[in-house]
């Protein structure tokens, strides 16, 4: 099996060399991955400049490819131009802190995964609850079985799964989850702070972790202790809305091209 490997805490972050060792058991793995931190980067991809590209060894032994773009420049890459054949899976991660509720929307890590599944390959995103002593290691041993176990559930081509895992160092988690994303907003507010020449500046802050979530959903698992399984999809289309405005008898203005009276 084909694994191509990205993140979006930079080809150096010790959460991809310990996913890269631990799936190196299931098959050959390719990592590609951005040269520098791209956290919250979301699905943006780089359009105005060149991607440079740079061979590295994550630490010291395994090969990778550090891009100088966001995480899904490197799965675009990775798969149109740097891989030799194509890839079986896509895998993103392990990012340090979680990605569940609304931080699906912001992270690079699901990001690169559902690139992957754009191009119809299955994608999974995993993530590790931050905490100061962060077990990647255990972490990677635990999302491989799970996706011997997703692959095993015949994961498609297009299927984009997020994987989030909660704190490791006061034992292993309780059980596993599959549950819904959760969509309790962030309460975040902006910290003005000194700014070059006199500029106003704004530090964005927020304590999400101290909202309380609603049961039977990614953030409150996780929390709880469980590790979670969410299948995402990329169709942002509102399908109820979609029926129901299509319902509506449309009118357009006789002359569009002439200025209003």
């Amino acid at each position: 099996m084909r694994i191509l490997l990205s993140n979006d805490d930079g080809v150096r972050a010790p959460g991809i060399l310990a996913m890269a060792q631990a799936m190196s058991a299931c098959g050959d793995v390719v990592v590609v991955a951005p040269e520098t931190s791209q956290s919250a980067a979301a699905h943006g991809i780089t359009l105005t400049a060149p991607l440079s590209v740079d061979r590295v060894h994550l630490d010291g032994d395994f090969p990778a490819y550090a891009v100088d773009g966001r995480p899904a420049d490197c799965v675009k890459l990775a798969i149109r131009e740097l891989m030799k054949k194509p890839p079986d899976l896509v895998i993103s991660g392990i990012n340090d802190g979680a990605n569940t509720g609304i931080n699906v929307l912001y992270s690079g890590t699901v990001a690169a995964a559902a690139e992957g599944a754009f191009y119809n390959f299955p994608a999974v995103a995993v993530s590790l609850l931050h905490t100061e002593r962060m077990d990647f290691a255990g972490a990677a041993v635990l999302a491989r079985d799970l996706i011997r176990q997703l692959l095993d559930t015949g994961l498609a081509g297009h299927s984009l799964v997020n994987i989030n895992i909660p704190a490791l160092e006061q034992g292993p988690p309780k059980g596993v989850r599959v549950v819904p994303q959760s969509m309790i907003p962030w309460e975040d507010y902006f910290e003005r702070v000194p700014g070059p020449a006199d500029r106003q500046a704004y530090w964005l802050k927020g304590d999400y972790l101290a909202l309380k979530p609603e049961a039977d959903t990614d953030f409150h698992a996780v929390m709880n202790g469980y590790v979670t399984i969410t299948p995402l999809q990329f169709d942002l289309t509102h399908h109820e809305a979609l029926r129901s405005l299509g319902e509506h008898q449309w009118v357009l203005p006789a002359n569009p091209g002439s200025p209003p009276a």
